[in-house]
């Protein structure tokens, strides 16, 4: 063989491993599949979605995917062994799931210190019909303000890892699945010392938790898998999105962000290669959450009913909460027929606009149909194959349908409701599919009231200012604070929060605001007060210890870095840290003083020329204590170690060192604190931890649910006294 044909040869081998795995015009685009008339070559925007006619195209669609699901399977080698596991079945039934932050005050009830589940399901049953799981997050967005990482945050929690197992066995008692998050981006606060895996299989089998989402995880890794089955307390897995198909192999459920919207439904990829797996449509942000509730009923999907959005409410507006009852029902009720292997997506229709998927089971078919048009679509909807006896049921309405028999077809008549939903279901002369029944008449009830009668209004949830009493009012300098003398200035702040962006609800509502916004400015007039020049430190807050015995009824993590009951030696200058909000407002009270509210912080470092820092406009390491980047806290700076870092009138050690407590903000679900001045650790490897807000028009938004874990190592405070 002479080298010209050995190079042709190369480069034919070399050509056929670039090539594609087959040819054909329809391929799925990561977890979506575009629906028929949307092919390689003809590559349609969303906007121009409505010229499309999938029937036209939907057998040569429908045949591309079926070669497609075969190649992919046989590449990957797969194997359903963890669908068939009997502890892994529920989620084949999982429809409905909530990400529920701890906070929530409709789970936890910070006066009483008890733990309200009942309390929160009522309320999710009483407004769209109650969720199958729930992934409770004790995690982001506080993660990083200290070195604790994310297995030490969830045994912080109240009452620890004890009462978190008495939390999922509430939930169990209520037919609810718990999960808990696990963080690969986590490597920047404390190392627990064993594979992230091994930790995490760990702490959920203590708990007794029944899975873990993995948060920004493309698939969760074979690895969770197997240090879950190692414990004894197998878990299911949950990554956030998708890039791995053989991860379909172990990972039974997942979450994933469609977008953008289109006009024509997708169809889900690992719905396709798997039927028995499990997705979770999630779009956290959205306030009509029709287009979510659509796709995931054309797939027999699941739907993410997230609200409480690192603590910004979005809530379900009533008709979407309305939609996602009658559709969690439908397929709670029919779950069997969803988990078909012949399922048929893009079944033909007779209407434009109308689209629909076919679930045969046994004898038996369902169609969950979904109407794309922002109209009402009456009339003549489906025509499909018919046999004698076959009888037909529009469960939507509860009621019979009478087909119209055109030879072996029968044509389906039915109302759509604009922007809504249908659901057929036929099967052979015959008793019906168990419930059908009572499925009939409660779904006939619903459909008295159309969706379009409830409203889609969305509104920001309104938050309450804490009240914070006035002190006696002095004349003379109290001993160690700085007078601020009466002024108006503009106090300018913006929250830091990394998501959320400037929708209405994020970061704060102050008294002349008409909602939480993340954008302030008001120019304020100020009265004269007193503010200590420096956070309270270790001694000072150990002389309150000693005049008054104090100590909290919740004690976990209270002055954790003391020993014996006593700062460490040399740390007696240093700003007390792992003190709760319920203890500065303890030690204040005692000391005849009151905590600052954010106004009044900022005027005391800022003055009214509007600077970035205490000192002026640019920023000056020097002025703060060196940043600690380390996976473990070393400790906060002496709060006399950096005077430069003193405001107009004298109040030290504001930025840099540790957090300072201001006010407190509540809605109905949810405390949270405006923290000022940032801190000196910074941990590393990830856009997720805690922001810092060393500028003097930042704030950071600081979740509150109990003392045992809002304590933390980088967070004191200072007093003010209110001057005549």
């Amino acid at each position: 063989m002479n080298i010209s044909t050995r190079l042709l040869i190369l480069t034919l081998v070399l050509s056929a491993l670039d090539a594609p795995a087959q040819s054909t015009q329809h391929r799925p685009q990561g977890t979506l599949i575009p629906g028929p008339g949307i092919t390689q070559d003809n590559q349609t925007l969303p906007r121009d979605e409505w010229k499309v006619n999938p029937s036209a195209d939907f057998d040569a669609w429908l045949a591309d995917l079926k070669v497609w699901r075969r190649e992919q399977l046989t590449r990957m080698g797969y194997d359903d062994a963890q669908y068939r596991r009997p502890e892994f079945g529920w989620t084949q039934r999982n429809f409905v799931q909530t990400q529920m932050m701890v906070e929530d005050r409709y789970f936890f009830d910070p006066s009483t210190g008890h733990y309200t589940v009942d309390r929160y399901l009522d309320d999710l049953e009483k407004r769209y019909g109650g969720i199958d799981s729930v992934l409770i997050w004790p995690v982001y967005p506080n993660s990083g303000i200290d070195d604790r990482n994310q297995w030490d945050l969830h045994r912080d929690l109240p009452g620890g890892v004890a009462a978190l197992s008495r939390v999922v066995g509430d939930f169990h008692r209520r037919g609810v699945r718990v999960l808990f998050p696990t963080m690969p981006w986590d490597n920047g606060t404390r190392d627990p010392g064993v594979p992230y895996w091994v930790a995490t299989a760990r702490l959920m089998a203590e708990i007794g938790a029944d899975g873990v989402n993995g948060d920004t995880f493309a698939g969760v890794p074979r690895a969770y898998r197997d240090a879950s089955d190692a414990t004894g307390h197998p878990f299911v897995l949950e990554p956030e999105g998708w890039s791995s198909d053989e991860g379909l192999m172990w990972n039974n459920l997942s979450w994933d962000h469609w977008k953008p919207k289109t006009f024509v439904p997708p169809v889900s990829t690992l719905k396709w290669l798997e039927s028995r797996h499990m997705t979770h449509l999630s779009d956290r942000w959205a306030r009509d959450r029709t287009d979510n509730l659509q796709y995931a009923f054309f797939n027999g999907l699941g739907s993410l009913s997230w609200e409480n959005v690192w603590g910004t409410w979005n809530q379900i507006t009533p008709r979407d909460a309305e939609a996602l009852r009658r559709v969690a029902y439908l397929e709670r009720t029919f779950a069997d027929f969803l988990v078909s292997a012949d399922w048929e997506p893009h079944t033909p229709t007779l209407q434009h606009g109308v689209f629909a998927s076919k679930f045969p089971k046994g004898g038996a078919i369902l169609w969950t149909i979904v109407n794309r048009n922002e109209f009402e679509v009456d009339g003549d909807q489906l025509g499909v194959p018919h046999r004698p006896g076959r009888r037909y049921y529009d469960l939507w309405h509860g009621a019979e349908l009478e087909a119209r028999i055109e030879g072996e077809k029968a044509v389906l008549g039915f109302a759509l409701e604009d922007r809504g939903f249908g659901c057929i279901l036929a099967f052979d002369d015959g008793a019906g599919p168990l419930g059908l029944d009572a499925c009939l008449s409660r779904m006939r009830q619903g459909a008295e009231r159309p969706l379009r009668s409830f409203s889609s209004e969305w509104r920001a949830l309104p938050q309450r200012l804490v009240d914070i009493a006035p002190t006696r009012r002095v004349a003379a300098m109290p001993p160690g604070m700085v007078r601020i003398p009466a002024g108006e200035f503009d106090f300018r702040v913006f929250g830091i929060e990394i998501e959320g962006g400037p929708e209405n609800g994020v970061d704060f509502q102050y008294p002349w605001e008409t909602s939480p916004r993340r954008q302030h400015l008001h120019r304020m007039r100020v009265a004269a007060f007193y503010i200590d020049r420096y956070s309270v430190t270790n001694a000072q807050f150990k002389q309150f210890i000693d005049a008054t015995g104090y100590h909290p009824a919740d004690d976990h993590n209270f002055l954790r870095d003391w020993v014996d009951g006593a700062p460490r030696e040399g740390w007696e200058r240093k700003p007390v840290t792992w003190v709760s909000l319920e203890d500065a407002r303890a030690y204040a009270s005692w000391a005849g003083k009151r905590l600052p509210h954010e106004w009044e912080w900022q005027y005391a470092a800022q003055g009214s020329d509007g600077r970035l820092y205490p000192w002026g406009d640019a920023w000056d390491p020097s002025a703060v204590p060196a940043p600690n980047r380390g996976r473990e806290l070393t400790g906060p700076a002496d709060v006399d170690a950096h005077p430069k870092g003193a405001g107009p009138w004298g109040a030290a050690d504001l930025v840099g060192n540790v957090w300072q407590w201001t006010d407190e903000f509540v809605d109905e679900h949810t405390r949270a604190a405006a923290l000022r001045g940032g801190s000196y650790y910074q941990p590393q490897h990830s856009v997720w931890y805690f922001p810092q807000a060393y500028r003097l028009d930042q704030h950071e938004k600081y979740l509150l649910m109990a003392p045992s874990k809002d304590r933390a190592g980088t967070l004191g405070f200072r007093c003010v006294v209110d001057a005549e």
